[in-house]
């Protein structure tokens, strides 16, 4: 139940956010900032730790899925060694565990509890981890938190599973069909996001819950000659990705002189259409947000 990081060549992007304490965020950024610098070098992964004074902090991790496993795993040994230091000046002789903070969108909640509590329950059996799932948002937010409890170990195999989870939930909320279920796992991180974008050009979610085996048509899309490059990638690869993600056939029409924008033609069913869309108004809108280096 991980995602599935070397089918086809792909790997998913995720961001994940952690809730911190000012002393829990001192340990992560380090003396200088080096243990911070020591966790981006060794997983792979994009760690930014928000600005200000406030006494919890958030902890924003990007990367591909298994920078991010190895992110964790670095954040959950440094917080065990951090408990084992404090404990060999007390008098304490069990060693608590390790506690981490998920922020999840309180609309992810309750996949992530499941029917009757019946998700929560597996993941807290199968990984040895506590699973705690708030029943209050966080303040000014859409979000609640995720306490995870245990060894580093369960709480990297916990992270793991609440990823898929969240996927998948994104996926249904969307109303996007997808042509295969494996295609959940291969979301980029703005299926992390609460709300499915409105495809360009449209003021409604593309085909909501079509059948993949539905009639195939066409689709056309402009798109600005300075944000096609995003769309396509480094020598074609976020094309390719889009391409096998969604099933859809995707033609990106040469430059027209004097004309500011390249025409995408999407061909497939309408379900392939659809997801197409979603993916390439994913890429733009991360983009435009700053975070179109993922």
């Amino acid at each position: 139940m991980e995602p599935k990081v070397s089918e086809g060549g792909l790997n998913v992007t995720l961001t994940i956010r952690l809730l911190m304490h000012g002393k829990e965020v001192g340990s992560i950024i380090g003396k200088k900032g080096e243990t911070v610098k020591k966790m981006r070098e060794e997983s792979g992964a994009r760690i930014n730790i928000s600005e200000g004074n406030c006494p919890e902090r958030i902890v924003t991790i990007t990367g591909p899925t298994d920078a991010i496993f190895k992110a964790f795993a670095m954040i959950a040994y440094r917080f065990e060694e951090d408990i084992i230091n404090s404990m060999s000046n007390s008098t304490a002789t069990s060693k608590p565990p390790v506690t981490l903070r998920l922020v999840v969108p309180a609309s992810q909640c309750g996949s992530l509890i499941g029917k009757g509590g019946s998700k929560i329950k597996e993941i807290r059996e199968s990984t040895g981890a506590q699973v705690q799932v708030a029943g209050d948002m966080l303040p000014n937010s859409t979000e609640r938190a995720v306490t995870i409890s245990g060894t580093p170990d369960a709480i990297i195999q916990c992270v793991k599973q609440i990823c898929v989870v969240m996927l998948e939930a994104y996926a249904i909320q969307g109303q996007y069909a997808i042509p295969h279920p494996d295609q959940l796992t291969k979301l980029h991180q703005l299926a992390m996001q609460q709300t499915p974008f409105t495809p360009l050009g449209q003021t409604t979610p593309a085909f909501p819950g079509m059948d993949a085996g539905a009639q195939a048509g066409a689709h056309e899309l402009s798109i600005p000659n300075d944000l096609i490059g995003c769309i396509i990638g480094r020598q074609g690869t976020k094309i390719n990705e889009i391409r096998q993600m969604s099933g859809a056939q995707i033609k990106i029409a040469s430059a027209t002189e004097g004309s500011a924008e390249r025409q995408i033609t999407i061909t497939g069913s309408p379900a392939n259409i659809s997801l197409a869309q979603y993916l390439i108004n994913a890429r733009l809108t991360s983009e435009v947000t700053g975070m179109g280096a993922l």
